[in-house]
Parts: C-alpha cells; sequence; structure tokens
C-alpha cells in the first residue's frame, strides 16, 4: 500500500512515489475534499469510506484510473493503463520516464464532463463533476458485462463506450476493450499527471458532430429505465 492509501496535493504539487518490485494496484484522484485534523471527511469523487487515507478501499465510482503492475530487477517489464469502466471524474495519464522504444502513453486528457450524456451526469450543485459509465447508470449484465455476458463474444462496446472511445482512444472504454490500450515499457520511472480541459470551441464542435450518437446514448438509456429493451 502506497502512503497508506491517500493523500493530499494542492494545484501545482507534486509527490514521489518509490513502489516496491512487482507492485501491482490502482490510482485516482479526488476533487473538492475536504477532511479535518483526524483525516475524516468527503470528496466530490473518488470517495474511499470517508477518509484521507483509503487503507486498501477502492474509489467510488465514478473515477478515472490508472492501473499497473510493475516488474522486477530480473524481470523488468511493466503493464499499464488508463481506465474508464468505472467512470470518469478527472483528466489524467501515465507517461514513461525513458524506457526505450514502444513504450506508450496511457490518457485521459480530455475532460469527459464537459460532453458527459445528461443522463450520465453526476453533479455537485450545479457543476457536473464525474461522467457516470454504462454500468452504473443502467445495472444490467448487459452494460456490466456480467452474467451470460461476461465473454468478449457477448459483450460489445455500447453507444456508451463509443462516446468514451471517441474523445479518449488511449484509455479502456468497457471491460473487454482493444488489448491496444494496455502498455508495456522497461522505462524506471513513471509520471501520473492531470490533464487540462480542452478548449470549450472545440468541445462544441466536437459535439455537433456526433450530436446523433449523444442522443441515441440518452434515449437507450430512457428505454432501459423503462423497460422498453432487455436487460437480461
Amino acid at each position: 500500500m502506497l502512503k497508506d492509501g491517500g493523500f493530499h496535493l494542492n494545484s501545482g504539487e507534486q509527490i514521489v512515489l518509490d513502489v516496491p518490485d512487482k507492485w501491482s494496484g490502482r490510482i485516482w484522484g479526488r476533487q473538492n475534499c475536504h477532511f479535518d485534523g483526524n483525516g475524516k471527511g468527503k470528496c466530490d469523487t473518488g470517495n474511499c469510506g470517508g477518509q484521507l487515507q483509503c487503507r486498501g478501499l477502492g474509489g467510488e465510482p465514478p473515477a478515472t484510473l490508472v492501473e499497473m503492475t510493475l516488474g522486477s530487477s530480473t524481470s523488468p517489464l511493466h503493464f499499464y493503463d488508463v481506465s474508464l469502466v468505472d467512470g470518469f471524474n478527472l483528466p489524467v495519464s501515465m507517461k514513461p520516464v525513458g524506457g526505450g522504444v514502444g513504450c506508450g502513453v496511457a490518457q485521459c486528457e480530455v475532460d469527459l464532463n464537459i460532453c458527459c450524456p445528461s443522463a450520465l451526469e453526476v453533479k455537485s450543485g450545479e457543476k457536473v463533476v464525474g461522467c457516470k459509465s454504462a454500468c452504473l447508470a443502467i445495472q444490467s449484465p448487459k452494460y456490466c458485462c456480467t452474467g451470460q455476458y461476461a465473454d468478449p463474444k457477448t459483450c460489445k462496446p455500447t453507444v456508451f463506450a463509443h462516446l468514451f472511445k471517441a474523445v479518449c482512444p488511449k484509455a479502456y472504454s468497457y471491460a473487454f476493450d482493444d488489448s491496444s490500450t494496455l502498455y508495456t515499457c522497461r522505462a524506471p520511472r513513471y509520471l501520473r499527471g492531470r490533464g487540462v480541459a480542452v478548449d470549450e470551441e472545440e468541445v462544441e464542435a466536437y459535439l455537433a458532430g456526433e450530436r446523433h450518437r449523444r442522443e441515441g446514448t440518452e434515449r437507450e438509456v430512457r428505454e432501459m429505465r423503462e423497460g422498453k429493451r432487455e436487460t437480461a
């Protein structure tokens, strides 16, 4: 467990984490957090039991995840990815420092909250702070890739996954996404960073071109909730 599972960073701050050989885990960001002197409190997204140090607890979705399985001195190949399977809350990336040819950048550096379909939005007041995954929003085997859909042959990308993939092609968009978004590298160091929001005009241009997809997403959510589609 790194730093007891949680720490606070102000805007512009950074921290160096030394991890042991063969460490495997996930890192996610939280936002608009308020904790007391005992580390008790909450955040708008990414909560873990109402405490600063998660101590092994996972983050409440939606949360953008950086996942990694690290090698060792005798087997130095590292595996890493950025996942939107649990939804999105903050732009993130994982970039190798060194490592040679073939080391890719796992990332979702666009603020998906700007173009999140209204049916998937998580709000704090009037501000959209997260975008739910299809599984979290609809809670059916078809969208969670469980039960009879727990297989890449039966669990296919939905309109939700297509939307996420169009905006963040270098991140996993659903459970059985293309393995090309799983990166491997032998770099000794990696940078895990926060992305920046895209220009609002660029977002509007994107939305104009993808309006039919977004409308189809919201229509599908409504029909699922009204019981008009098969959910088993």
